[in-house]
């Protein structure tokens, strides 16, 4: 009996505050200002994960409402049935669910032209929790002090979420800094390495290869015999003397 009246005074406060949790990191893992790639994979898990519990609260909330009498079936199943604020209910619960259902399939809208839809499904989030702000505040009985509290903490997150990213979103994505100059250096160096063999030549690979590889014949050429005196040169092992060997062919 405690836990249902727990859930009865807290359901729908526990689902407003999972979907502002939701809202806030949706809007954090779309950051590539302050936040790397990691980072944002972690983002977009918390996301998910505050989605998923704000479904939850949301179907408790809904349940307790309905066998506890406080709302009609009609209700909680057709907006503005029994109401403006309970509409307003009704209206955040449809929209949480199409919000949370764009992002389960958002592979299905992966192409030209869709992803443009997708951002406006799944941004019905935040119709979701405006509507369930004020249906918070304005139905039923009157909120306590600590839940008009979280209530206004849930307001200060997301407008604060809203402001940073509307600030981030006006200036250019950065770089990381070591990504364009290492790019620039290694196209460069790779033109002047080409237009440099292309002036020296065969002739400059050949040297380029070792000292021995200046005496080598061009292709197709017959090899020509060494000029006396121009052999190799030896030391004499004793005297330390040089001594000169031609090759005789």
């Amino acid at each position: 009996m405690d836990l249902h009246r727990f859930l009865d005074g807290t359901g729908g406060v526990l689902a407003l505050v999972s979907l502002t949790a939701t809202v806030v990191w949706g809007l954090a893992a779309t950051d590539r200002h302050v936040l790397g790639p990691r980072s944002r994979l972690v983002a977009q898990a918390v996301h998910r994960a505050t989605a998923v519990c704000a479904l939850g609260f949301l179907l408790v909330h809904v349940l307790v409402k309905v066998a506890e009498a406080h709302a009609p079936v009609p209700a909680a199943l057709l907006p503005f049935g029994s109401g403006v604020l309970l509409g307003l209910g009704s209206l955040a619960g449809y929209l949480l669910v199409l919000s949370a259902a764009t992002g389960v399939l958002r592979s299905a809208f992966a192409g030209r032209g869709r992803a443009r839809w997708w951002r406006v499904l799944h941004g019905c989030a935040y119709g979701a929790w405006c509507a369930a702000l004020v249906h918070g505040l304005k139905a039923g009985r009157a909120p306590a002090g600590w839940v008009t509290a979280s209530y206004g903490l849930c307001l200060a997150a997301v407008t604060g979420a809203l402001l940073v990213r509307l600030r981030m979103r006006r200036g250019p994505v950065p770089v990381p800094l070591r990504t364009r100059p290492r790019a620039a250096h290694t196209r460069r160096t790779e033109a002047e390495r080409a237009a440099r063999g292309a002036e020296a030549g065969p002739a400059a690979r050949r040297t380029h290869a070792g000292p021995a590889a200046a005496h080598w014949p061009e292709r197709g050429a017959l090899p020509s015999a060494p000029q006396p005196g121009t052999g190799p040169t030896t030391l004499t092992s004793g005297t330390g003397r040089a001594s000169r060997r031609a090759d005789v062919l």
